[in-house]
């Protein structure tokens, strides 16, 4: 197979699967029916791109053979809804009411996620379903974004697929009594799609633009569904504001800059005022969102003009209203952090020792490098070594173990002098 084809194939899953996938599940009304589908659509195209060459529109073809696909299948049975009972709808909804439905939720990806964030499923599965089936991630990247062993997420996405089979829960847009229910799951994956896409799970390039591209479209979509809501506009803000650094993130070699080498004038200003504006807006809520929060925290970081100026007391205290409503272990490890900034790094390296039994930051690869990073300002060098060397070990993402090594081999001249 010559690696055009396998890089076309690779480029199109990357951005294509998501739009396939909901466009299967809308002929089968099966999830698992509209992934097999979808992913023999993938291998097909290997062998037939090789043969006949890479098609016009790459998307197109693929979309058409998976839904041939489907109906191959479901030809073979008697009736869809003796084959398929799962996922199937007891009415179908009269025209008039599927496009007031399509105005409502105008992407078929953004359908599909509202689908799996079915209440009767419980928050991780309803995110992980959503991030491997709307957005095409393996399960090893899902497992790496709700910080979970592999077969852990695997199990898990078995038994949501189980009960959603069990519960004969319909694939269709939820009515609008039911949409507040929903939100939360489906802010917190459209958010795992961006951080998964903003610094890459794994790989040779330290961003993914294809998932921050879904994750802003998906963000502006939904800010655009509920524009009253503080958690829409407070994501879309965050996602802005983050994002608004990518060009200075690398340099022309690839390699990383730290936030606290970056040159701010490559910053999106655009994006910046955007963020700022909806973060304004945003705060006007009380209680404050946790999204609200933490865009909050990236405004900080958007308004300082250099590393030195950023006002961490303020981080530190955003951080702290974080978690009084969301006691997460990243964001314990962020607030420590922030200390580290705003006290030094002794009050750093303590905070973050407070949480080193922690399970789900055992094999945390930023854990370890913050405590490597305060332990290097320290002049504990040894034992920054030690750290830097933990971190490494568990960075699949290739453009951050080089940074790891380059201050782990600047360490270790350090040490010889």
């Amino acid at each position: 197979m010559s690696t055009t084809v396998a890089a076309a194939v690779a480029e199109a899953h990357r951005q294509q699967w998501g739009f396939m996938l909901a466009a299967t599940v809308r002929l089968t009304h099966d999830l698992d029916l509209a992934e097999e589908c979808v992913q023999e659509a993938y291998t097909q195209a290997l062998t037939q791109w090789e043969a006949h060459g890479i098609p016009d529109r790459p998307e197109a073809w693929l979309t058409v053979t998976a839904r041939r696909r489907a109906m191959d299948v479901i030809r073979r049975h008697d009736t869809l809804r003796r084959k398929l009972p799962l996922l199937t709808e007891e009415e179908t909804a009269p025209a008039a009411d599927q496009a007031i439905a399509d105005q409502d939720i105008p992407d078929d990806r953004l359908r599909l996620i509202f689908t799996c964030c079915n209440p009767l499923l419980d928050v991780d599965t309803r995110v992980g379903l959503t991030l491997r089936l709307v957005c095409g991630l393996s399960i090893a990247e899902v497992a790496r974004a709700l910080l979970v062993s592999g077969p852990t997420m695997s199990a898990r996405l078995t038994r949501g697929k189980k009960k959603i089979k069990a519960a004969r829960i319909p694939y269709r847009e939820p009515p609008p009594e039911e949409l507040p229910g929903r939100v939360d799951a489906v802010l917190d994956v459209v958010h795992l799609v961006f951080s998964t896409g903003y610094t890459a799970p794994s790989g040779d390039q330290l961003q993914r633009r294809d998932l921050v591209g879904r994750a802003t479209h998906l963000a502006r979509m939904l800010h655009r569904l509920l524009p009253g809501e503080p958690g829409p506009a407070g994501l879309l803000a965050l996602i802005l504001l983050t994002d608004a650094r990518r060009y200075s993130r690398t340099r022309p070699d690839g390699s990383l800059v730290p936030l606290s080498e970056q040159d701010r004038t490559l910053w999106d200003a655009s994006q910046i005022q955007e963020g700022l504006r909806l973060v304004a807006s945003a705060m006007r809520h009380r209680p404050p969102t946790r999204y609200t929060l933490m865009a909050a925290i990236a405004a900080v970081h958007a308004q300082a003009t250099d590393w030195e100026a950023t006002d961490w007391s303020a981080v530190v205290g955003l951080y702290d209203a974080l978690l009084r409503i969301w006691p997460s272990p990243v964001v314990l490890l962020n607030r420590a952090i922030a200390i580290g900034q705003a006290h030094g790094p002794s009050a750093g390296l303590e905070a973050l020792d407070e949480l080193a039994d922690d399970p789900k930051l055992a094999e945390y690869h930023y854990f370890a490098a913050a405590r490597a990073d305060c332990l290097r300002r320290l002049e504990r060098l040894d034992e920054a070594l030690d750290s830097y060397t933990e971190a490494i070990s568990m960075t699949d993402n290739e453009v951050e173990r080089e940074f790891l090594e380059t201050r782990l081999k600047e360490l270790r001249t350090a040490a010889r002098q």
